[in-house]
This record gives C-alpha cells, structure tokens and sequence, in this order.
C-alpha cells in the first residue's frame, strides 16, 4: 500500500469517527414525550355525551393564546373520575341538562405557561374580560396564578351546566371587543352555559361558589352543580364554582406533564 493510500485510509478512518461521536449526541438527545398512565381515558370514551369546550387550545382564555401542551380539544382524566363525572351527566340528563367541561387534566408545561404570562405585568391583552378588577401583579399573591395545579393530577376538571337542547356557543374571534366576565349573562361573551353568575375563569371574589351577591337563578344553578357532584365524591374549591376534583385522587402527589392529545393516551 502506498503512503498516499494510507494517508487517504487514515483520513476516512479518521472522518468516520467524528461523525460518530457526533451523531451519538444527537441520538441521545432526542426527546420522548411522557406518555399519561394506563388508568387515564379521554373522557368522550367513557361519556360521549359531555358537552367538551376546551378553553386552553384556544385563544379564549386569559392569556390569549393557545397554551403550551394543548395539542388537541380533549379532555382527559383518570378513569375513577371519568366513570363518576359519567354518573353525575346521568342524572343531569333526567333534568334537562348536560354537563359541559372547559378544562381537565393540564400539564405541567401549561402550568409554566401560565406563570411566565403572570411575570410579565405588561401583557394585559385579556384583562378586560377575565380580571378587569385585579392588579396584574398581584395575580400570585391572591391565589389566581399558582406554580402547581391540582389539574395535573388528573382527577381535577372545570365545568359547567348546559340547558337541552345545547345551543352552540358562538366562535371567540381574537381582537373582539372584551366584555367583563361579571356583566350581565345577556350581555358578556355569549357562552351556552346557564347562568352561573360569571363567566369562565373570572378572576373576581364574585367566582367564590357562595358568594353571598350571588342570588336567585344563578345560585340555584351553581348549588344543582355543587350539589349533584358533592354527592358523587367530587370536592369543590370554594374560589371558583367551575373548579371540581374528585376524591380520593389515584395521584394525590404526582404533576404529571405529558401533553393533551389522543398520542398520549396510545399503548406501546
């Protein structure tokens, strides 16, 4: 072999090396997404017909843009609290309504989301309609934001009650005119939920289920919503009337980050 052949062998040896080395790195690099335990379900395959308006992969929320980690409308849950939510639209059934959920499990990375939204004091797109009367930066010390969320444990959910036959709820068109979540129920965003006094994540103390201002129509609705999911094992936080987890917890100390999709909820 001549020097040249060796000089030429030496170099590809050399060249091949490199490239090893570096494409070892990159192999190991690759990300596999978290996948949810076997016992979560996407509720539609335990109830179908539970009305699913899922606020966070929209822009309708108070942030004002999709929220990371929602990669599809779905709603999942651990199975325990899929199967109780089932029977609770049972008996809503008989009485004319349906339940109808905005939000169920939530990954970490959503909760993330929200709490770099809360840092910055300058982004205040949706504050007419969802804290008209709150200070930004206060948003942490008055229990609004937190940097965990039962939501990640799987058997927490935001819902609400839908009067039969379900009207639709019309597009939220980004850059519309905010109205605050506390108007009128004729006059803020027309949601297709009965009068619950407020809206949807309405960061006011009127969202408090027992607010004492809260009277008539709006309290019978918010107590047939308290009332039929408290019979079923379901625990209420008492700041917000959407706000239902379901007790005991499978996962009472894991926050779990896998996204919101059907993919995650798929068997390997």
């Amino acid at each position: 072999m001549t020097r040249l052949s060796i000089a030429v062998r030496g170099l590809v040896t050399t060249l091949a090396t490199l490239l090893a080395v570096t494409a070892t790195p990159a192999t190991a690099q690759a990300k596999t997404e978290p996948r949810a335990p076997k016992d979560f379900v996407a509720l539609r395959t335990v109830d179908p017909t539970i009305i699913e308006e899922m606020r966070y992969f929209t822009p309708h929320n108070f942030v004002g843009e999709r929220i990371d980690g929602y990669r599809q409308p779905l709603c999942i849950l651990t199975r325990p609290a899929a199967e109780a939510l089932h029977k609770a639209q049972k008996q809503l059934l008989r009485q004319g309504y349906t339940l109808k959920v905005y939000d169920c499990y939530r990954p970490q990375r959503a909760v993330d989301h929200f709490v770099r939204w809360a840092e910055d004091l300058d982004d205040e797109a949706m504050k007419g309609e969802f804290y008209p009367n709150v200070d930004k930066a206060r948003l942490f010390v008055d229990g609004y934001i937190a940097e965990k969320s039962g939501h990640s444990r799987g058997s927490t959910m935001d819902l609400t009650i839908v009067r039969l036959p379900a009207k639709p709820t019309r597009p939220y068109v980004p850059g519309q005119p905010l109205v605050p979540c506390y108007a009128p129920h004729s006059e803020r965003f027309p949601d297709n939920s009965v009068d619950m006094g407020t809206g949807y994540d309405c960061f006011d103390t009127l969202s408090h289920t027992l607010d004492p201002r809260i009277q008539g129509e709006q309290r019978a609705n918010r107590l047939l919503l308290k009332g039929t999911l408290e019979a079923l094992g379901f625990v209420n936080l008492a700041e917000e009337w959407w706000h239902y987890t379901y007790k005991p917890e499978p996962y009472p100390d894991t926050y779990f980050d896998f996204p919101v999709s059907r993919k995650s909820l798929t068997r390997q």
